[in-house]
């Protein structure tokens, strides 16, 4: 692994990336430090589900309200909002979709033109919502200019990100919005670690802070557990033997080759999903009771129990949305009629299968069936932060994002890995084929 690390700074154009995208790094994590005008930097801001998801993506940016509080969220709501609507929702889109790369670049377009507009309906509602401890706006001028300036600026804010995350993408490793994220959430991890030992161990002595440590052992120990889980779900995959139709390349089964396909294909979508679907309404209702539309009551108080994901129920709930936008979003990622397709124009086959129909309905049944291990691995790591501290209370509730976090985290770190392994062997290649590097 060192030695890995030694020849990506060895190699020059890697180097020359890697700096690109720290010093690019430094400038989002500089901006996250500037508070918006027009907001009481000093309020401390009454935490939510809504409030502790934008942190979780922002490295702790909405409690400081600083211009990029928004974080690059309202880029992917958009990007997966377009994406479904190009699944045979909209015949424009999805005819864009089957474009190739002019259709890509247009939808990316229309991804960001849509993303403009959700950052600032979402920096307005969030913006209506924040409260400090005691119950206060947050704003200083509270008119609906002060409310409008804000949500301009989280808006601009948010764009900027989204100019940094191309040119990490284009100048820098890895992808530029993943990159961003990934910063973000690792920037508040010691943060977060050092106030849970803090919480555990302040004031107690002798045996009691004896037992704080341990407790902040099985903290850590967690924390080590969800990274294996997360290592292992984004690693494995199902191989599904293939040979070529020609006699002349045909293998033994030593030389085989395999169609991958990964038992997490969705990734951690479901669960930023799953989120988002118990966040919203109670955010909606916290909205419209703040604004005297209507008036808490025992169903709103009902509803937000149902969703807080702090109980039983709201987490049984939890757990069912994300296993079935685990199998919503693999049937969007892998298609296997497509698959199918493109095995017959490759001249290859799976052994004892036909092609065409059958390797679909056999293709897609291996999928449903790697996909049901998938979503349970997911559910559990995704739960395990949140049944933790319930199961045992001394444990902080600071943990409950931690496996969300940790899932986009460990994702984002091996595929930039993966990429910079790529590249260092493709200049290899080109230097022993006695090409300029």
């Amino acid at each position: 692994m060192f030695s890995t690390f030694a020849g990506m700074f060895k190699n020059k154009d890697i180097r020359k990336k890697i700096f690109f995208t720290l010093a690019m790094l430094f400038v989002f994590r500089f901006g996250a430090q500037i508070p918006v005008p027009n907001v009481n930097v000093s309020a401390n801001i009454s935490s939510n589900s809504i409030v502790d998801m934008m942190n979780l993506l922002g490295g702790g940016a909405m409690d400081k309200m600083s211009i990029f509080a928004l974080g690059v969220g309202p880029y992917i709501t958009a990007s997966i909002i377009i994406q479904l609507l190009s699944m045979d929702v909209i015949p424009p889109l999805t005819e864009l979709a089957k474009s190739g790369q002019t259709g890509r670049k247009k939808l990316d377009k229309y991804t960001r033109y849509l993303a403009v507009v959700l950052s600032f309906v979402q920096a307005y509602t969030t913006t209506l919502v924040l409260t400090d401890s005691a119950g206060n706006s947050i704003l200083i001028n509270q008119s609906l200019s002060g409310f409008l300036y804000v949500a301009t600026i989280f808006t601009a804010g948010t764009m900027f990100l989204l100019w940094i995350a191309d040119r990490i993408s284009m100048h820098g490793i890895g992808n530029g919005v993943s990159i961003i994220i990934f910063a973000g959430i690792v920037a508040d991890l010691p943060s977060q670690f050092i106030q849970t030992f803090n919480s555990l161990t302040a004031g107690a002595t002798g045996s009691a802070y004896f037992s704080g440590i341990l407790t902040f052992s099985g903290y850590v120990f967690i924390y080590l557990l969800i990274i294996v889980l997360v290592v292992f779900t984004q690693t494995a995959v199902r191989k599904i033997p293939i040979q070529y139709t020609s006699s002349t390349v045909q293998s033994k089964n030593k030389d085989m080759t395999y169609l991958p396909l990964k038992i997490n294909s969705a990734s951690v979508i479901p669960v930023i999903f799953s989120s988002a679907v118990m966040v919203a309404p109670v955010t909606i209702v916290q909205l419209l009771i703040q604004n005297g539309v209507m008036k808490a009551s025992g169903w709103t108080a009902t509803m937000s129990d149902l969703l807080s994901m702090q109980s039983a129920t709201s987490l049984c709930i939890y757990g069912v949305l994300i296993v079935l936008f685990t199998f919503f979003y693999t049937k969007l990622q892998v298609d296997p009629e497509k698959i199918s397709d493109n095995l017959g124009k490759s001249g290859t086959y799976i052994p004892g299968i036909r092609p065409g129909k059958e390797t679909k309905e056999y293709i897609n049944r291996v999928l449903s069936r790697i996909t049901v291990l998938g979503a349970l691995s997911l559910l559990f790591i995704a739960l395990l932060p949140n049944v933790a501290p319930m199961l045992i209370p001394s444990l902080p509730s600071t943990m409950r994002m931690g496996g969300t976090g940790l899932i986009i985290v460990v994702g984002v770190a091996m595929e930039t890995v993966a990429q910079l392994k790529g590249q260092m062997t493709a200049k290899s290649y080109r230097g022993f084929m006695g090409v300029k590097k």
